[in-house]
């Protein structure tokens, strides 16, 4: 069985603590990594500078915030789908964005689903649980064939 290995890409300290804390709670979770913009989300993802020694073996699921310094989450999401070795990894957006546009971009570039973050603790917390039992859990993630060398 492999790792279940989660990428969360946040810029937001409280949130990063929120989700951390929900994951493990539940232990859904054998490992997270955190990227707090998009530029060093691409960094672990295509294991480039601070990442370039990262193992092959990719996240299972990448939690994705939209609005972040550096490289934004649409501009993260582009290169994660197109991009054939990482283009099959799940990507929901966790963002705090109603906008129209936003989500419209998002579908358009495959993205996998996109929450609105809650505002309560609670909710927060429930969402992430919800989220992690479904794509951790029930969710069959694609093969690891073509982790990047």
């Amino acid at each position: 069985m492999q790792s279940k290995k989660i990428l969360l890409v946040e810029d937001s300290a409280n949130d990063i603590e929120l989700t951390l804390a929900a994951l493990d709670t539940y232990a859904l979770a054998n490992e997270v990594a955190v990227a707090r913009d998009g530029a060093e989300a691409l960094d672990y993802l295509f294991r480039r500078g601070a990442f370039s020694s990262r193992p092959p073996q990719n996240p299972v699921l990448v939690l994705l915030d939209l609005k972040m310094p550096k490289v934004n989450g649409l501009e993260v999401l582009r290169q994660i789908r197109s991009d054939p070795v990482l283009r099959a990894i799940p990507v929901v957006v966790l963002s705090a964005s109603r906008e129209e546009p936003d989500l419209a971009e998002a579908y358009r570039l495959n993205v996998n689903a996109y929450v609105v973050k809650p505002v309560s603790f609670e909710k927060f917390i429930d969402v992430v649980k919800q989220l992690s039992l479904f794509w951790l859990l029930i969710n069959e993630p694609p093969p690891m064939r073509g982790a990047r060398e």
